[in-house]
């Protein structure tokens, strides 16, 4: 034996177990050291800030702040350095010197900058484009909210007060069949409506109360239920106004705005606003549009001692119009009318709807809370339409009446819980919820007119409920983010014919269970991958689901989504996702009678592609394109196609945010696409450009947009319909369409107190 050795060997068993001794000492005194840290991160105006970065600079352990600003900390030491980040905020730096110390950590709001974007702090993909968008070019009309969700593409067909037909990833959704639109947890989408399922008017909301907006496509959140196949859209209303503000907008076509949005409490711990809104417009058609619209809306939010956040919001909107209806191509092109003629225009109506929302989020201990919302909804509809003219009847017309009352109410509620496995952190949901809907004299009726009614095709009461309960985890392990998810639905349907000599209620019900998961890797700081899959679902129509015996209920829909973003330099984040969505069932609005008629499976990919980009540090450009590819899978190859089906859209623009001045340059385009189902008829593309710019000189300012700035003849809404007009001895199917709105100049005086 070498005598190093044998020396060596007896020093060894003795040094063996004080080494142990050592060790274990080492990693006790680490675990005293390194303990749970607590603490809240809010604005310098103690406004919460949901989904802030805190990072143990050292050793990248990290969390996010939950809906409260609050958050839990497992992993620091004495000593350490956190790094609280936020986006539109300086990022603050503090050094860890007393565990029993809560922190307080309060950001200040900075200058917009891509380059403190750090896509590994954003554990939801889509927050951080919305966040973006918001922030460079503010929600300016009702319009525009749906538009910032990027691929999302709006289009109005009955003189401005009809909900906006909707497009998105290769669904033409209708008003609202396959996207879940809510405002402040209350939803919008209407079951079993008159015109339509899942109609959503969000025309009740003022744009310039919105917050935030949140958003994602594909069935894959498990909070998210009815109608969210295509994706979901939140909005999130302000719990204080940053001043007091009166508004006044004038246009092309007698279009007028009057806005008024006023401060009547505003201290560190509550705050209530109030807002109003009026607008009016002929419209650019021959026969004028007298629409106008009224909103009303009053928000009060306060922040009690013992954690407890409690909000209300009451609304009230009122809205009515005439419109000049689909034209078809054949009368514009034959000079029997001009584009933004009629062969009807005694078609329009009118709505109004009532809310109340309530929002409470108690903290039960620092890594815990609930949070609850309460709705109710007093809502009216009546809508005058002729889709095919003479067609069925010769003599008075074909116009139909849509008509219903409603009541909506319900609530949802749901515990939230951080804690650690092992060195994981885990975020725990379980939620339940209730909606109810009551629809009294549900009804479609061939009138004239608009005063007469010749015959009742549908009448009724509908009485539909929906009690669901969901669970979900978003686990953070390192690198890897996993949420898996899993929601029960449960409907009953219930249906009175006021048709029907003898009192026969009708019923039937149904479940659904809707698993999801997603998962993320955070490849870098700036490279994220995710992969996501899961089922959703929109309900059918009670009158489809009794009077005709449809079994297809909750018709489900099968989503994936593969994707990235990534900043391939520093002020540049980019996003793409591969996409497949497959429905058990499609839905097809039937103008002529009125109804919602359930057709075959049907199955979609497709990808999205965005970018955005801060030239300067007061230049910032944005494009968001879209592909996708549908067809229908139970009809023949070359009968297959969807109509109205969008193949290929993009929009985008070049914002300008410099001291006083904000404004920009933003495009849309949509390519042609199929009218009908073997692709004979065409629906026509467009590229609309539009420019807006304001101007602050404190205490007013000035604004000026303008649409379709470059003039072009487009057509907002397409549909292939069969009709007759009153000299045609046949009918002809051709595209008959809503005219774009031409050049429309608009300027606003604010003035702000």
């Amino acid at each position: 034996m070498h005598p190093f050795y044998a020396f060596c060997k007896p020093r060894t068993a003795e040094l063996f177990p004080k080494l142990i001794s050592l060790f274990v000492l080492l990693l006790f005194m680490q675990t005293l050291s390194a303990q749970d840290i607590r603490g809240k991160v809010t604005s310098v105006k103690n406004e919460p800030l949901i989904g802030a970065y805190v990072l143990v600079k050292s050793t990248d352990v990290h969390t996010h702040s939950d809906e409260n600003g609050s958050f839990l900390l497992r992993g620091a030491s004495l000593g350490d350095t956190l790094v609280i980040s936020y986006l539109g905020f300086e990022p603050e730096r503090v050094i860890v010197t007393d565990f029993s110390e809560r922190l307080d950590l309060k950001l200040e709001s900075s200058s917009f900058n891509l380059g403190q974007v750090t896509v590994r702090n954003n554990n939801r993909q889509t927050n951080i484009v919305s966040a973006i968008d918001v922030e460079i070019d503010p929600v300016r009309s009702s319009q525009e909210i749906l538009r910032k969700v990027p691929g999302l593409f709006i289009g109005q067909h009955a003189g401005g007060g009809k909900a906006e037909q909707i497009f998105l990833r290769g669904f033409d959704i209708d008003h609202g069949t396959d996207i879940a639109i809510s405002v402040d947890g209350m939803p919008v989408n209407m079951v079993s409506h008159a015109h339509g399922q899942g109609y959503a008017d969000m025309h009740f909301v003022i744009p310039e109360t919105i917050e935030k907006i949140d958003f994602g496509k594909g069935p894959y959140n498990a909070d998210k239920g009815n109608f969210n196949t295509a994706g979901y859209v939140d909005f999130r209303t302000k719990d204080r106004l940053e001043s007091s503000q009166f508004s006044l907008q004038t246009g092309s076509f007698n279009s007028y705005r009057a806005l008024g949005m006023f401060n009547l409490i505003d201290t560190t711990d509550r705050h209530a606003y109030i807002a109003a809104e009026y607008l009016t417009t002929d419209g650019p058609f021959e026969s004028s549009q007298n629409f106008y619209r009224n909103n009303f809306m009053g928000k009060y939010s306060q922040r009690l001692n013992n954690g407890t956040n409690f909000s209300v919001l009451a609304s009230h909107f009122s809205s009515e119009w005439d419109a000049s209806g689909q034209v078809p191509q054949r009368a514009v092109d034959d000079g029997t009318i001009t584009r933004f003629g009629a062969i009807d225009d005694t078609e329009g109506g009118n709505t109004s709807r009532t809310n109340l929302a309530i929002e409470l989020s108690h903290v039960m201990e620092d890594n815990s809370f609930v949070k609850s919302n309460f709705y109710y909804s007093l809502y009216d509809f009546e809508l005058f339409s002729n889709f095919t003219f003479f067609l069925e009847d010769p003599v008075n017309g074909d116009q139909i009446r849509q008509f219903e009352d409603r009541e909506m109410f319900g609530f949802e509620s749901s515990w939230n819980k951080v804690a650690y496995l092992g060195p994981n952190e885990v975020l725990f949901r379980v939620g339940t919820g209730l909606r109810a809907d009551r629809v009294k004299d549900n009804q479609l009726a061939r009138t004239k007119n608009r005063n007469e009614i010749l015959e009742y095709l549908q009448f009724g009461d509908v009485d539909e409920k929906n009690i669901y309960l969901f669970a979900d985890a978003e686990i953070d392990a390192g690198d890897f983010v996993i949420r898996p998810g899993l929601r029960y639905d449960y409907f009953t349907y219930n249906y009175e014919d006021k048709l029907d000599s003898l009192y026969s209620p009708q019923t039937q019900d149904k479940g659904l269970l809707a698993p999801k998961l997603a998962v993320i890797y955070n490849a870098t700081n700036n490279v994220q991958l995710f992969a996501k899959a899961g089922v959703g679902f929109h309900s059918n129509d009670t009158r489809v689901v009794l009077e005709q015996d449809d079994r297809r209920i909750l018709p489900a829909a099968f989503g994936v989504d593969l994707g990235s973003v990534f900043k391939p330099a520093r002020r540049v984040v980019a996003n793409v996702a591969l996409w497949a969505l497959e429905l058990q069932q499609e839905f097809v609005y039937v103008g002529d009678a009125g109804i919602v008629e359930p057709s075959g499976r049907s199955r979609r990919y497709g990808v999205d592609l965005g970018l955005r980009y801060q030239v300067k540090d007061w230049l910032f450009a944005n494009i968001d394109a879209n592909y996708a590819y549908g067809r229908a899978l139970e009809e023949s190859e070359g009968e297959d196609r969807i109509p109205l089906a969008p193949v290929y859209t993009a929009v985008g623009g070049v914002n300008a945010v410099t001291g006083r001045f904000k404004g920009g340059v933003q495009f849309r385009y949509i390519a042609d696409r199929p009218a009908n189902e073997d692709n004979s008829i065409i629906a026509d593309g467009y590229t609309i450009v539009d420019l807006n710019a304001n101007y602050d000189f404190n205490p007013f300012s000035i604004g000026l947009s303008i649409e379709n700035l470059f003039d072009v003849d487009w057509k907002e809404t397409q549909f292939a319909t069969e009709s007759r007009l009153r000299n045609e001895l046949t009918s002809v199917e051709e595209i008959h369409f809503t005219p774009g709105a031409p050049f429309f100049l608009r300027g606003t005086l604010r003035y702000s107190f």
